[in-house]
């Protein structure tokens, strides 16, 4: 056990550790990039068979670009760290910033930026579009990302504040002309209670009743592991991860090792549900945000000033969501168990491989593109009522201040939650009112540009006592908040994001092309 002399120290070192990221990010947006060194300024897409351009062209997201379809006039919710304007994400109006409830909005440095880089690697992937002939493309290069940042630099969030965004996406999917089509949730907890209780599967069905396209990650716990939370709850699409193995051809592509699988034996909360398909998720090409977390530790994975390699069912699941608006540009009527049922009907059932570990087989493209809308619908799931335990809804990933665990039904403010009131008023779309959520001011209330506006929290429910009857602050949280597996994996900050992706050998700017992958 630390002591609190050692907590404060730790504390001291999270706060220096985290202005000198602010500082690195902030000069690599002004061109001073921190780690130009790192990676070759050389780098060549057209040569990567991982690259974005390589595998758009094998699985027919370029066929329907040439059709048309580049996700134009759709909007995704990408609720996850948070986005920086990078260079293939800065085109006028191509992010809108929601709400930033993370832990970091209480200074204006930090607010609305991705410190830790996650949240721009799912952008590139689900809407990068540098505006270049060849150049960097998302599977949706036209469709617009309303960024809603719940996650700080070491990834550290609760969930009661990914519950918070999405109810305020749901709430807020019209507003400014915006068109919410589609959330994307790279984010799992390993949730000890059923969906058909959970909070956090409660909110996403009330999301997906609203009309919107949930796209999950199944995991990084590999096959056998179960799903995490939300992705257990069989109404929303769980992505889990193909290894295209660097051809153009789906004949030799097979599930990723990391990928989380069906675990029909074990906890009964997850329960013997597999993966809905697969979508390439293994080696990406993505963009690389300069100075942030997993930018300073992992320099061996950046291609170049601007681009950085990544593997996970995160990199897969903003694929799919990317498939997902171009879907929804052709036929904007779809509801959401309609795209469903057309991404699973025109999935590759990769031979050899259990139905455990890739659900339909891998999503293809090409036949999704000459396919219409379904007639009838096979859904017959049971529904969530969304009164379990918030406490169990977090498994074991708890944020820590000073040592003291945020844990019990309260949520980041320390306010008690009701799961029972919360659910009823998520089902009434009601949660939200102005910017309070379960009895707390956690945002302004209007729009201000291109973002919700308010400094957040007010000074009563953000400085005053808390989980344990001390005040705290947004710059002195514990580096060991996310423990587990959220965030779909089990790397980027200790044991949180996603999977292997983010550190040994698999991150090597040149590795992916030899046997060091071991998959």
């Amino acid at each position: 056990m630390r002591s609190s002399s050692q907590d404060g120290m730790r504390s001291k070192r999270r706060y220096l550790w985290r202005a000198l990221v602010v500082a690195a990010v902030f000069a690599a947006l002004l061109g001073k990039h921190p780690g130009a060194s790192w990676g070759s300024s050389s780098y060549d897409p057209t040569a990567d068979p991982y690259s974005m351009q390589s595998i758009t062209q094998g699985d027919g997201a370029q066929a329907w670009w040439q059709a048309g379809y580049t996700g134009q006039g759709v909007d995704v919710a990408l609720i996850d760290t948070g986005v920086s304007p990078v260079p293939a994400l800065s085109g006028n109006g191509k992010i809108v910033n929601g709400p930033d409830l993370s832990l970091e909005s209480q200074n204006p440095s930090f607010r609305y930026l991705d410190t830790n880089g996650h949240g721009t690697f799912m952008a590139g992937i689900i809407g990068g579009n540098d505006g270049q002939p060849g150049g960097y493309r998302g599977v949706a290069p036209d469709s617009r990302i309303l960024s809603v940042k719940v996650a700080d630099a070491d990834g550290g969030v609760d969930v009661s504040q990914v519950i918070a965004a999405i109810d305020w996406v749901v709430q807020h999917r019209h507003d400014n002309g915006m068109n919410i089509r589609v959330i994307n949730l790279s984010y799992g907890t390993n949730s000890s209670q059923s969906f058909l209780v959970d909070p956090l599967a409660f909110a996403v069905e009330q999301a997906w009743k609203a009309g919107i396209v949930v796209v999950t990650a199944a995991g990084n716990t590999g096959l056998g592991s179960g799903l995490e939370d939300p992705a257990y709850d069989p109404w929303v699409i769980s992505v889990g991860a193909a290894d295209t193995m660097g051809t153009q051809s789906m004949s030799d592509d097979q599930p990723a090792a990391f990928s989380a699988g069906a675990s029909c034996t074990g906890t009964a909360a997850m329960g013997c549900r597999a993966p809905d398909l697969l979508a390439p998720g293994a080696h990406m090409q993505g963009l690389r945000d300069p100075g942030s977390y997993v930018d300073q530790n992992n320099p061996n994975a950046a291609l170049g000033d601007q681009y950085f390699r990544g593997s996970g069912t995160s990199e897969a699941a903003a694929y799919v969501t990317g498939a997902v608006a171009d879907l929804l540009q052709k036929y904007p009527q779809l509801s959401p168990d309609q795209v469903k049922q057309m991404l699973v009907d025109n999935s590759d059932t990769l031979p050899g491989y259990s139905p455990l570990a890739q659900g339909a087989g891998e999503l293809d493209l090409n036949s999704l593109l000459s396919a219409t809308p379904p007639r009838y619908l096979n859904v017959f799931h049971l529904l969530s009522w969304g009164t379990g335990s918030l406490e169990a809804s977090r498994g074991t990933n708890h944020l820590s201040l000073g040592g003291t665990l945020l844990q019990g039904a309260q949520d980041i403010f320390g306010q008690p939650f009701n799961s029972l009131k919360m659910a009823y008023l998520e089902a009434n779309g009601s949660s939200w009112s102005g910017g309070t959520w379960n009895g707390s001011q956690w945002t302004g209330n209007s729009w201000s540009g291109n973002s919700w506006s308010g400094s957040s929290w007010s000074g009563s429910s953000w400085s005053g006592s808390s989980w344990s009857g001390s005040s705290w602050s947004g710059l002195t949280w514990s580096g060991n908040s996310w423990s587990g597996s959220s965030w779909s994996g089990s790397s980027w900050s200790g044991s949180s994001w996603s999977g292997s992706s983010w550190s040994g050998s698999s991150w090597s700017g040149d590795s992916w092309l030899g046997a060091s992958w071991g998959r």
